[in-house]
């Protein structure tokens, strides 16, 4: 029985650790860490747990934390984890990222987006990027993985393949998400409340968003140069799911030929075809956020435009099950060596 402990387990990242690891056979939670809700009761901060976890929270002492677990999540803001980490931690303990101090592998670049710092760049280097689909093996033996963030979960997983199969033009790649308002986290906040947000669709973050080198450096690799794309965020009325569009010029073939639906069908098969949580949609269907909500799947479509040469490719999770807590307890099950559905098996909800 592996021992868990969270730190910002009152968040809503945190919260749905706690409420996914409470059915995981193979973790038990010894520490619920929540700066704000010290000594009180975590099922009085979310009574969807009442009488399912009896503990009360602690705060965020990593130090001692790291004594009595095997890993620990930090679900919390820019910063804390990069400025609480250090070897003797490391020795004694994994550690599993939700934020984006070791994304980046770029100091100056993470520094430069984030506005802040960096308190510990020896460990960016050693620190995995947690995409379980697609850095599966180096998750296996990391220490320190960094979990992906939830716009860059569903855009990079949607285009990887057709990028690095070389189908499309990484350099034409456009980004266009929606999100629900639980991805903004559960601190008050104007822009948030039910006045400002209910019947209304905005943008934000325009040509600014952190996410955007994130997903730039990652499908860069697949690319196999630097890229520059566009990604523009909206928030929609909605609790929970992102929806990413996204619109890339197709790549002429060796024989001048432009890519078909078949091609792309069979890239997408190639990389996704044994994966658990991802499904390749039927021709013809396309994501919705409705059908993946509560669960840790991805949903993902895609069309030929063949009037602008372009593809359109979809996709979609709930951002708070594979957009975060759901991917990092399948990063914990790859550290484990568990089954990686594990604690993970939930078929998402509807209505």
């Amino acid at each position: 029985m592996v021992k868990v402990g969270i730190i910002g387990a009152t968040g809503y990242a945190g919260g749905e650790l706690v409420r996914l690891l409470s059915r995981h056979r193979e973790a038990k939670i010894v520490w619920y860490g929540s700066k704000s809700y010290i000594d009180q009761k975590f099922s009085a901060v979310y009574g969807n747990l009442f009488r399912i976890v009896d503990a009360s929270c602690l705060d965020d002492n990593m130090e001692e934390l790291s004594k009595e677990a095997d890993v620990i999540f930090t679900a919390t803001p820019q910063g804390l984890c990069a400025s609480l980490i250090n070897e003797e931690i490391l020795k004694r303990t994994k550690i599993i990222d939700l934020s984006a101090d070791f994304r980046i592998k770029d100091v100056s670049v993470y520094e430069k987006w984030y506005g802040i710092k960096h308190a510990s760049p020896s460990y960016i280097e050693e620190a995995v990027y947690g995409l379980c689909e697609i850095n599966r093996e180096a998750v296996k033996q990391a220490r320190l993985v960094a979990n992906p963030g939830c716009y860059t979960t569903c855009s990079i997983l949607t285009a990887y393949p057709l990028i690095k199969e070389g189908l499309i033009d990484s350099h034409s790649l456009i980004v266009d998400a929606k999100s629900g308002t639980s991805g903004a986290g559960r601190g008050a906040k104007v822009p948030n409340l039910f006045c400002e947000v209910n019947e209304n669709i905005k943008a934000y973050g325009i040509a600014s968003h952190r996410h955007t080198p994130e997903i730039e450096e990652q499908l860069g690799y697949a690319a196999g140069e630097e890229l520059t794309i566009s990604f523009t965020p909206h928030l929609v009325p909605m609790n929970r799911g992102i929806l990413a569009t996204e619109y890339a010029l197709l790549k002429k073939k060796a024989d001048g030929s432009l890519p078909t639906y078949e091609d792309l069908r069979a890239a997408y098969d190639k990389y996704y075809g044994k994966e658990k949580f991802i499904r390749i949609l039927e021709k013809g269907v396309y994501p919705e956020t409705k059908w993946v909500e509560g669960s840790n799947y991805v949903d993902i479509g895609f069309c030929i435009d063949e009037r602008t040469g372009r593809a359109i490719l979809l996709g979609a999770i709930d951002n708070l099950v594979k957009g975060a807590a759901g991917q990092a307890v399948q990063n914990m099950n790859l550290m484990f060596g568990f089954p990686e559905e594990e604690g993970l098996d939930l078929i998402p909800m509807f209505p």
